[in-house]
């Protein structure tokens, strides 16, 4: 099963990613952008999404990704972790987080995820 130390080796894998904890959670971040935070109980993760993507990410696979009332006005979607199809999902949808924090320098190093998320 997919897990919160999954989540970690693949953020420290890309480049210039840092970890850092804010609200007590562990957070990743590239170039000072957040782009993944672990929330406590570490079954689900938040990365970056366009708002008009979220609804329907959450709309196609509500099971896989949900919102808090919380985070609404935010660019942000929660992904559960045991919903994942394996680890290549689970990279795609951090890889693309990435790429929306990360500096137009770095977007080069990486291919665009394939999954489409």
């Amino acid at each position: 099963m997919i897990d919160a130390h999954d989540v970690r080796r693949i953020a420290l894998s890309l480049p210039e990613t840092l970890e850092k904890e804010a609200w007590r959670m562990p957070t990743f971040r590239v170039a000072g952008k957040m782009f993944i935070t672990v929330p406590d109980d570490q079954s689900s993760v938040a990365v970056r999404c366009p708002r008009h993507e979220r609804t329907e990410l959450i709309a196609a696979e509500p099971e896989k990704f949900w919102m808090p009332p919380h985070e609404a006005s935010s660019a942000w979607v929660r992904v559960r972790l045991g919903a994942l199809e394996g680890l290549d999902e689970l990279r795609d949808i951090l890889v693309d987080s990435w790429r929306q924090a990360a500096p137009e320098r770095l977007k080069d190093a990486l291919p665009a995820p394939d999954s489409g998320h």
